[in-house]
């Protein structure tokens, strides 16, 4: 289990979180065991079933002519349900992040980027909120991914919040686009674990790369 001081994130628009331990979390949720090792006292490191990166792209960093993703940096990489809350507690959330910023966070060795091998033929689901309102939401999609709670859990990559000016994203990016049967598992079972009512719509990355926010929806549920 790494410290709290061990944990906290070198990059000034993402360190020094002061935010609090959490959420609190219904029995049956689908966050509710990671969450219940956090409350509980430990005995001994908590191993998940994948390692995960935070990745962060910093607004400052970012100019119209560098290449997309070339500002993207990894922060940190946890295994174990510790070292999740160790970092979540040290980093700032969604509403403290400047505008323009992008957080991932992805299975090891996946990159957050449409290039990468296994994102490749891939596509995303994407929610959205005003401003200052995903964290919650953010901390759920977190938890049920890390949790492996979805029960198409290999065939998601991870997951990114973009801050915007008026709105925060957030999106769950998925490696096999044309399955559509098991993105729409994926995406139902998403909208469960964050009682969320609204229709959200499924974009294949190809189709982003080829018409960038005009791309429309394959799949919503």
């Amino acid at each position: 289990m790494v410290s709290a001081e061990e944990t906290k994130v070198n990059s000034s628009s993402v360190k020094d979180g002061g935010v609090n331990e959490g959420v609190d979390h219904e029995e049956g949720d689908a966050s509710s065991s990671i969450a219940e090792q956090k409350r509980k006292p430990s005995q001994g490191p908590h191993s998940l079933e994948n390692s995960w990166t935070f990745w962060f792209d910093n607004p400052s960093a970012k100019s119209k002519q560098a290449t997309w993703g070339s500002s993207i940096r990894p922060i940190h990489t946890f295994s174990t349900v510790e070292d999740f809350w160790g970092l979540y507690n040290n980093i700032h959330h969604p509403s403290k992040l400047g505008v323009g910023a992008d957080f991932h966070c992805f299975k090891f060795k996946i990159e957050p980027k449409w290039e990468d091998p296994v994102c490749a033929n891939g596509g995303k689901w994407t929610i959205s909120s005003p401003r200052g309102k995903a964290d919650t939401m953010w901390l759920y999609t977190l938890l049920a991914m890390i949790g492996e709670q979805f029960n198409h859990g290999d065939d998601i990559c991870g997951a990114v919040v973009n801050v915007r000016g008026k709105q925060e994203k957030i999106a769950l990016w998925t490696k096999n686009a044309s399955n559509e049967a098991t993105q729409l598992s994926i995406g139902r079972q998403w909208k469960e674990f964050l009682d969320y009512n609204d229709n959200i719509g499924f974009i294949f990355h190809e189709d982003a790369k080829k018409h960038d926010r005009y791309a429309k929806n394959r799949y919503t549920v």
